[in-house]
């Protein structure tokens, strides 16, 4: 087996209580690699060396623009290496090597984006109203950044974290999932090739116990940034009250894809396809609440059919694959259950619906229409490639369907009336709203939840700011001693 070491301080190493895990193939359903844990003295290594960075030289007066051509070379470094850090991220989640690839590829344009802020966050000089009193701003790296990645989209997520922490001066301590790592752990000899000072990124992985609690609670941890499951984010917001770290969560949904009577149907089939059965509907943004309008329900239910019958469930490391394995056999357990659920509350299952008899973590692409918006597929998040359909008679029923929810992270819509579409994506009540498309992406554009979706946005230029503070400084220019205080005027 292949076996991934802790990347600390600049150095390759164990995790000092010699804990070691293993991850399984999802498509063999056998173990392929090993990777070393961290204990809580790894973390504090970790983040004793990102917080002396702050105040080496080397990092600290660094200029913007250099920092930025660190970032360039990064982005290089990841092009040139996108199919073998895909390969692995395949092996190790099950995840398509087609996707992990071509989004490993495209992740060093958000590295490229931010490495182009780097040097362009300016102050200002504030028209005070104080006579003799030059008042400026400038921006100054946070701190210490905690950055925890989940293990679907490990290197989208990671860039959308580092890259503006990095452009703008912080320090990071990378926290893998114990789930499939071994991506981000390879990615760590990336930034090392990249010419980051020694303390700047440490990549590390492990439990919630000896890793992910140890760190989120630090008291030299500045900012936290986290993606994951709800449940886990209410003890990372739990631990920050230790540290009052500025923290951001983006989380999970049951997204709402809403298709209305004169859409296009075919592009809406596609979207719906692509919205769950997408990277095997492992996603957070999976449009996995279909709302149609009911005179189009049964046509839009014949083409997903027809489209659906040529999708091609296998190996992931397979160029001819569509849907690849379930990361992990509870994934599958999970759907298993909230089927069971469904069909007790009157729901039909018209295609899919069982785990494929073969081995690795395997679940048929599956449609369920449903009859109420009760319907346990429609509430649960079971991050696999299950569709619910269900249909409305007005445009005021399907936007209260929609915003019945405690999530609000993507939503779509599938329209040809323009009207329709600013009325409709202004009251959705989501972070994202697609159009007419669904699962696009850019460094660009912010992407970010409400309610339970989490707070604080990702990509897009306000990132950057987000891992700053701002400093007021006051300049007195008069050349006379100052008044004395208790002598007002």
């Amino acid at each position: 087996m292949q076996h991934f070491q802790l990347f600390i301080d600049g150095e390759w190493s164990e995790g000092s209580d010699g804990q070691i895990m293993t991850s399984i193939n999802p498509a063999t359903g056998r173990e392929w690699a090993s990777f070393a844990c961290a204990a809580p003295r790894d973390v504090d290594s970790a983040i004793a060396a990102a917080r002396r960075v702050l105040d080496d030289p080397v990092w600290r007066d660094m200029t913007q623009t250099a920092r930025g051509k660190l970032l360039y070379r990064l982005a290089e470094l990841i092009e040139e290496n996108a199919a073998a850090l895909g390969e692995i991220e395949t092996t190790d989640s099950g995840k398509l090597l087609a996707e992990t690839a071509s989004q490993t590829k495209y992740v060093g344009d958000y590295y490229r984006y931010y490495a182009g802020l780097a040097d362009k966050m300016e102050g200002a000089v504030l028209p005070i109203d104080k006579p003799d009193m030059h008042v400026f701003t400038r921006r100054e790296p946070i701190g210490v950044v905690a950055a925890i990645v989940p293990w679907n989209a490990q290197m989208f997520l990671t860039a959308t974290k580092l890259g503006p922490a990095l452009a703008a001066g912080c320090s990071v301590v990378l926290k893998a999932s114990e789930i499939a790592p071994a991506p981000m752990l390879e990615f760590a000899r990336l930034i090392e090739a990249a010419g980051f000072p020694p303390g700047v990124v440490s990549v590390i992985t492990g439990d919630a116990e000896n890793c992910a609690i140890p760190l989120t609670r630090h008291p030299d941890v500045d900012r936290i940034a986290f993606t994951g499951g709800p449940e886990t984010a209410r003890h990372v917001v739990r631990n920050s009250a230790e540290n009052f770290a500025v923290t951001t969560l983006e989380l999970g949904g049951k997204s709402p894809v809403l298709v209305f009577d004169d859409a296009d149907l075919d592009g809406a089939a596609n979207g719906l396809i692509a919205g769950n059965f997408g990277a095997s509907g492992q996603s957070c943004v999976a449009g996995t609440r279909g709302l149609v309008h009911r005179p189009i329900l049964e046509e839009l239910i014949e083409k997903i059919t027809l489209n659906a019958k040529g999708i091609v469930v296998g190996d992931p490391l397979e160029a001819a694959t569509h849907v690849g394995p379930l990361c992990t056999d509870a994934q599958i357990q999970n759907i298993e259950e909230t089927l069971a659920r469904s069909l007790k509350q009157g729901a039909k299952v018209r295609f899919g619906g069982a785990r494929l008899e073969k081995a690795g973590n395997y679940m048929a692409p599956t449609l369920v229409e449903c009859s109420s918006s009760d319907t346990a597929t429609l509430q649960v998040e079971m991050f696999g490639p299950v569709m619910s359909l269900l249909p409305f008679d007005t445009e005021e029923e399907a936007l209260a369907l929609a915003n019945d929810t405690p999530f609000g992270l993507a939503s779509g819509v599938f329209t040809q009336d323009v009207a329709r579409v600013h009325r409709v994506s202004a009251r959705l009540k989501a972070g994202i709203c697609w159009v007419n498309t669904y699962r696009a992406v850019s460094p660009i554009a912010p992407f970010g939840g409400y309610n339970q979706s989490g707070y604080g946005r990702e990509a897009g230029l306000e990132a950057i700011l987000d891992y700053t503070r701002t400093k007021t400084t006051w300049i007195n220019t008069s050349g006379a001693p100052m008044a004395n205080p208790f002598v007002m005027r």
